[in-house]
């Protein structure tokens, strides 16, 4: 073994590699907060009376759950532009990753729909309150305190995925610009290890700051 390690070029290149950490952020981000509104609207779909609305909900949790988060964003990167939809790499991947949130989130925000007891809308409803009254003021502050956790690790894992978006093409995230720099200088163990040690610290920081905000919002 004659590798020798040279890791003052990682560090130097450590200031672009934030800036890509940043648009991973992004990803993720934009990724959650559109997974979890198309989650919520899955979820109650999925206890809807209306055959059609149910049989959409349950299409799209199997085909997120069952195929690989990698098809799913070529699907959106490529296979769209079969109906004349071309998406970017960015919109592509966020695509992707929010239509594989969705549904995930979708089966969580269902079990945690059932969590929340149905004498709570009743009682709800004798106090005046209209559906979507009592919808959003009584089920949603339960159900989020049900399904808190899980979106967590959600989000950890669409932070993860965010480096699936170089098989598109997309070079300005955190494992594009790793391997834009690998290219010009072929120094990957240095370079991908300290993307991965950037990787871990975000996860890392997310589930922090999740736990914090649980101690804060979920005390009492």
């Amino acid at each position: 073994m004659n590798y020798t390690f040279h890791w003052l070029p990682a560090f130097r290149a450590l200031p672009d590699m934030l800036w890509g950490a940043l648009v991973t952020l992004e990803v993720a981000v934009l990724s959650m907060v559109l997974g979890v509104f198309f989650a919520v609207l899955l979820a109650l779909a999925g206890r809807s009376e209306y055959r059609a609305l149910r049989a959409i909900a349950t299409s799209w949790v199997e085909l997120a759950r069952n195929t690989p988060a990698l098809f799913q964003i070529y699907m959106a990167y490529f296979g769209l532009g079969s109906f004349g939809i071309h998406l970017d790499s960015f919109p592509a991947l966020l695509a992707g990753i929010t239509f594989n949130n969705a549904g995930y989130l979708a089966e969580t925000f269902r079990g945690g729909l059932r969590a929340v007891p149905d004498t709570q809308i009743r009682a709800a409803r004798s106090l005046g309150m209209g559906p979507i009254q009592a919808f959003r003021l009584i089920v949603m502050p339960q159900l989020f305190r049900v399904v808190f956790y899980p979106m967590t690790n959600q989000m950890v894992w669409a932070i993860l995925m965010t480096s699936l978006g170089v098989v598109v093409g997309l070079n300005n995230d955190l494992t594009g610009v790793t391997q834009e720099l690998n290219v010009r200088s072929f120094r990957t163990f240095e370079y991908f290890a300290l993307a991965a040690v950037i990787y871990y610290l975000i996860a890392k920081l997310v589930t922090l700051s999740a736990r914090l905000m649980a101690w804060r919002l979920f005390r009492y």
